[in-house]
């Protein structure tokens, strides 16, 4: 069924092709005005552990198809053909007001800053950090960063369910309810997912926010349990404009770590992001923006030095808008144990 999708998504694409090159805007389909575009990432990837070969490989490459109904009715479709393909996002957005929006379908939820960015914006290659061959996080695997514990325990990241979001002034919102079992998964239990964001804008490219979810899942005893989490996060500037400073904590409810008792272990994790977009006189690369990381993260109170520190230092060039070529290494130092490492190189194509 997935691959269908995919198929009849690139065929939507290539038919409309020559309207897109022509018009360079939109086209029509049933009523309705459709964008149709993409996003092409690759990726060569250098692992420091011993016997992890260096890899070649697409991260991402997705079709994506916005439509609208005029101002009341739009949606989102968007295929990854890449790593076998899947469906991301897929749903519908009712419009009543700039206050006040739903959406229904698949989307992403109402938590975290680092995962509510657009990956065509990101400056870091990877959110999580990963390092290949590394897999020594309490829980979860992997390694103990932001990213990785928010996604792996499902407090960010794409899900099934309704949306509402909207803004007044300099406040914002967003809320989700959702199944909680993620990407093209059906429901487990009878239980739902909630998460919600509250974001104050306090001075020009300034928005401070706070979050909370609490995430269903089947506890030992087959039975239906919640996983709390709560964080905030504070934005300081905009994208590929001078300055960009992105920080954020959360902690929570570890409930794929627990203990004789069955009950959950408490996480905390925090990280900070900044970046510097500096433009550049020239035809071929119009930007240079240097970034940074400190990710820092415990994932089990109850288990002794099972965290670590993730620093990835960076650098992005740009040729037009969001096309551009990054280097990023990542180096995470356990608590215990020897640290690890993996440089990367992506480029990163948008149309």
């Amino acid at each position: 069924m997935r691959l269908r999708i995919v198929q009849v998504l690139t065929a939507i694409l290539l038919l409309a092709a020559p309207g897109l090159i022509e018009a360079q805007t939109s086209i029509s389909a049933r009523g309705a005005d459709l964008r149709i575009g993409g996003r092409l990432h690759s990726q060569y990837g250098s692992s420091f552990v011993d016997g992890v070969p260096s890899d070649f490989s697409i991260r991402r490459a997705r079709v994506i198809v916005d439509g609208s109904f005029g101002e009341f009715v739009s949606g989102r479709v968007q295929a990854e053909l890449a790593r076998g393909g899947s469906l991301q996002d897929a749903y519908i957005r009712l419009n009543f007001s700039d206050e006040f929006r739903v959406s229904f379908g698949q989307l992403k939820r109402a938590f975290d800053l680092f995962e509510l960015s657009s990956s065509t914006d990101l400056s870091l290659i990877e959110r999580t950090g990963q390092v290949v061959g590394y897999d020594m996080c309490s829980g979860v695997g992997r390694l103990c960063s932001f990213s990785r514990l928010t996604e792996a325990l499902g407090f960010a990241g794409r899900d099934t369910g309704v949306r509402v979001d909207g803004a007044s002034g300099k406040l914002s919102y967003m809320g989700t309810v959702t199944n909680g079992t993620g990407i093209g998964n059906a429901d487990v239990n009878d239980a739902k997912s909630f998460s919600g964001r509250l974001s104050l804008a306090t001075a020009e490219n300034v928005v401070i926010s706070v979050n909370a979810a609490a995430k269903d899942y089947v506890d030992p005893m087959d039975e239906s349990a919640f996983a709390v989490a709560f964080g905030g996060d504070v934005q300081v500037g905009t994208w590929r404009d001078g300055l960009l400073i992105q920080a954020a904590v959360v902690s929570g409810e570890n409930w794929r770590s627990l203990d004789l008792n069955d009950v959950p272990g408490s996480m905390v994790t925090a990280q900070i992001a900044a970046s510097f977009y500096v433009p550049l006189e020239g035809d071929r690369i119009i930007g240079i923006e240097p970034v940074g990381r400190i990710s820092v993260a415990d994932p089990d109170d109850n288990i002794d030095e099972d965290g670590g520190l993730l620093i990835t230092p960076g650098l992005m060039l740009y040729f037009m808008g969001k096309n551009k070529i990054g280097f990023n290494y990542d180096y995470y130092s356990p608590a215990m144990g020897e640290g690890v490492s993996m440089f990367r190189v992506g480029t990163f194509l948008y149309f």
